[in-house]
């Protein structure tokens, strides 16, 4: 159920070989974001469960969802710009019905983070999940 964004993603990384180019890709994609401007980065926004620091700021224009976010690790980064990518323009519902999981695996990417880190991409995938249900 992924958009046309995510699905060129999903090309993207078919063109790299080895799980180190993917690793170097989605660094890459977090080094591109926008910083999240230092008013956002509160408690309120602060998604608990990651090993770094990480901060979500959501909102819901026109019935889609928006969102930013910003860590202090390089990867985490990454994996807040793919998670963009994943869900920015999804309704509510539709952000609910996204198997974020299998999404990712699509991307080669859950067999290869470390178990703080596969806690930290599950945290954030819920905190987008509530923050949906809560729109809905």
């Amino acid at each position: 159920m992924a958009n046309a964004a995510f699905e060129e993603l999903v090309e993207d990384f078919e063109f790299l070989d080895d799980w180190e180019d993917r690793y170097r890709h989605v660094i890459d994609l977090g080094k591109a974001m926008d910083p999240l401007d230092e008013a956002l980065r509160v408690p309120a926004t602060k998604v608990d469960g990651c090993a770094s620091q990480v901060w979500l700021h959501a909102q819901f224009d026109d019935g889609t969802l928006h969102f930013d976010g910003a860590s202090d690790a390089m990867i985490v980064s990454g994996l807040i710009a793919v998670l963009r990518v994943l869900y920015n323009g999804l309704s509510p519902d539709e952000v609910v019905a996204v198997d974020a999981r299998a999404e990712m695996g699509r991307l080669g990417l859950n067999d290869h983070l470390s178990a703080q880190r596969s806690n930290g991409l599950r945290a954030m995938i819920e905190r987008i999940r509530e923050l949906a249900a809560q729109a809905a």
